[in-house]
């Protein structure tokens, strides 16, 4: 019975959180849960503890793997533009649509959070409406709160 249930008269019975003839399927959804919350990143099922991803754009152990999707620059990027320098196409909505993460201004690219930190970390380099560029990063930390860190 894989150490999880006692064979009784050949026939496994399964502690509890465990289930299958062999008691070899984890009923825990722990292993499952995304970065966001949500089990599997609500584009899969959990199944035996692990992620089976029915979104077939979104793969990896929580299916929050996306190749092909918007990276997190892309995706920010508007936001960002409008909250350090008051321009883009958000320029007229920001309070409205960017106020979901936290945002602090530092001097120069060195001065941004570097990899090796607790929570992941996207380095961003895009360009503005002026054609200029300009570099953020984005992070989330483990309370999901999302952090941008933005040259001036």
């Amino acid at each position: 019975c894989t150490g999880n249930g006692i064979c009784k008269c050949r026939v496994c019975e399964c502690f509890p959180n465990f289930t299958g003839s062999a008691c070899d399927c984890s009923l825990d959804t722990f292993p499952c849960m995304a970065s966001n919350g949500q089990i599997c990143n609500g584009r899969g099922t959990c199944e035996c503890g692990t992620c089976n991803c029915t979104d077939p754009k979104f793969q990896g152990p929580t299916c929050e793997m996306c190749q092909t999707c918007v990276g997190v620059c892309a995706e920010h990027k508007d936001c960002v533009q409008c909250r350090a320098f008051d321009k883009g196409e958000k320029k007229e909505t920001c309070s409205q649509e960017c106020m979901h993460f936290n945002m602090t201004r530092v001097e120069s690219r060195d001065k941004l959070p570097q990899p090796g930190q607790p929570d992941p970390l996207s380095h961003c380099k895009e360009k503005d409406v002026d054609d200029c560029w300009f570099y953020f990063t984005y992070s989330v930390n483990s309370n999901g709160d999302a952090n941008v860190h933005v040259v001036e």
